[in-house]
């Protein structure tokens, strides 16, 4: 039985914009149809510019584009970053019962997602008119922030119903995770192939796009040795061929990382030729730490820049709460950089942005040393919190277990065992889980990885997981009966 608090919003969700489950059973290629078209719509809002905001307008905040895939100056420049929010939120009060929830319950559920539409559009409606009181559009006549505030709360609301049209079922997956992997895959592919001109090609600069500045270099005949980590000054990072070949190794520690699992010995209690293994994976929940830890830091960039931006842009010492909070400087406009972007330069900002190059690395390594135990130890705190929170601790697994009647050979038919012997694994693995996670997306940007180590472990794992789901349904499709196997 929903709780009080989820019940205050059963009158509010029937104003909420809604899309019907599908009422029979979608096709596999009917699927594939709608999650393109989905992706499709994204790709397009992506590229439309705000009403009276210029391309290069705004500001960069390149963290939050690679968790929120939101695109600078467009439709999509607040991406799915109140959805997640509002998601996260909710699923915390409801993991660690300061709110009641019975997920198994069908209307828990459904108020559950009204709430979460709800709180969506309010933070959307939050974080815009936070983007347009501190002037990250400068400013601007109050005709245009009103259409500008207007159109980033519209496509805030497409972009919800796009991800609950996929999620119920016209599509594979979830939205959010798809227009995640496209960030990246876009940020990726600019890094490969941006024409985009850097500097005069005698320089070793050339085009930004790696593959263009190789393919350059040789048509000139210049040497590639400035290609290699194309970092012409600190704080200053281009794609480079390190990043190119610490981006592949990076994905293929990531798979093998995915694949790595311990597996405990299960049999059903009533059947005893059945036998089978519980999987407990090296990353146990999966990339969900990554996802919290990175929408944490890119809030606090966030909002350190824009109190820094409210305040006048104070120098260090005028403001001991600015200092501690993130203090930034704003370098000179160049001809290659005719808008320059406030760079962090003090504060707790400054230690949760991960340095882009080994000569960042090199001019400040206390600084790069910081980050990465950081981001481990916020990648610990949320896997352990998830294991509650998610249902994915011993007590809730041994349960689980039993109640579908399986068992471990050697110990006695009841939860109480079979909790104190996951206790010995999924515990450990949970932690060293989020450390290794941690360190690849940590260790990674030092080797300036194309898309971000934290946007690459994220996509691995959307494949992964999109691939899984892929063979399950065409499997499902081929042979009918295997849908009473998986429940559906």
């Amino acid at each position: 039985m929903a709780g009080r608090f989820l019940r205050a919003f059963k009158p509010i969700s029937r104003f909420m914009p809604e899309i019907k489950a599908p009422e029979r059973k979608v096709g596999f290629n009917e699927k594939i149809f709608w999650t393109i078209l989905a992706l499709a719509i994204y790709l397009v809002m992506a590229e439309i510019p705000l009403y009276g905001i210029g391309a290069t307008q705004g500001w960069d905040l390149s963290y939050l584009r690679i968790i929120f895939a939101s695109n600078r100056g467009t439709l999509m420049e607040l991406g799915i970053g109140p959805i997640v929010t509002a998601g996260i939120i909710l699923q915390l009060l409801g993991g660690s019962g300061i709110i009641e929830l019975d997920m198994n319950d069908p209307e828990d559920r459904g108020l559950f997602t009204g709430a979460s539409k709800f709180f969506s559009i309010v933070l959307t409606g939050i974080q815009a008119s936070a983007y347009l009181i501190g002037g990250v559009y400068g400013q601007l006549p109050p005709a245009t922030s009103l259409v500008v505030f207007l159109e980033l709360l519209s496509a805030g609301v497409i972009v919800m119903l796009l991800d609950e049209m996929v999620q119920k079922g016209w599509g594979f997956g979830s939205g959010i995770s798809l227009f995640i992997l496209a960030g990246v895959a876009q940020g990726i592919l600019w890094d490969m192939f941006s024409p985009v001109p850097l500097g005069p090609i005698d320089q070793g600069l050339g085009s930004l796009g790696i593959f263009v500045a190789i393919a350059q270099a040789l048509l000139t005949g210049n040497s590639l040795a400035p290609l290699i980590l194309r970092s012409p000054t600190i704080g200053t990072n281009y794609p480079g061929i390190l990043g190119f070949f610490a981006t592949l190794i990076v994905f293929f520690i990531v798979i093998y990382a995915e694949g790595v699992r311990v597996e405990l010995p299960i049999s059903h209690a009533d059947y005893r030729g059945f036998r089978s293994r519980y999987p407990i994976k090296l990353l146990y929940v999966s990339n969900l730490p990554v996802i919290f830890a990175s929408a944490l830091f890119a809030n606090v960039y966030f909002f350190a820049q824009l109190f820094w931006n409210m305040n006048g842009h104070p120098s260090p010492g005028q403001n001991p709460w600015l200092d501690l909070l993130g203090q930034f400087y704003t370098p000179q406009a160049t001809s290659t950089n005719p808008n320059p972007q406030p760079q962090p330069v003090g504060g707790l900002v400054h230690y949760v942005l991960a340095p882009r190059s080994l000569l960042d690395v090199a001019a400040d390594p206390v600084r790069a040393a910081i980050y990465v135990l950081i981001l481990m130890g916020f990648c610990v705190i949320f896997s352990l919190t998830w294991l509650e929170v998610g249902g994915l601790g011993p007590s809730a697994v041994a349960q689980q277990l039993v109640d579908s009647g399986m068992h471990v050979p050697g110990y006695r038919r009841s939860s109480k065992p079979i909790e104190t012997l996951l206790k010995r694994y999924i515990t450990p693995v949970t932690i060293l889980g989020g450390i290794i996670v941690g360190a690849i997306a940590g260790f990674a940007d030092f080797f300036g990885v194309f898309g971000s180590g934290m946007g690459i472990l994220l996509s691995v794992g959307i494949i992964y997981q999109y691939y899984q789901l892929l063979i399950q349904e065409r499997a499902a499709e081929m042979f009918p009966a295997f849908r009473r196997v998986l429940g559906e």
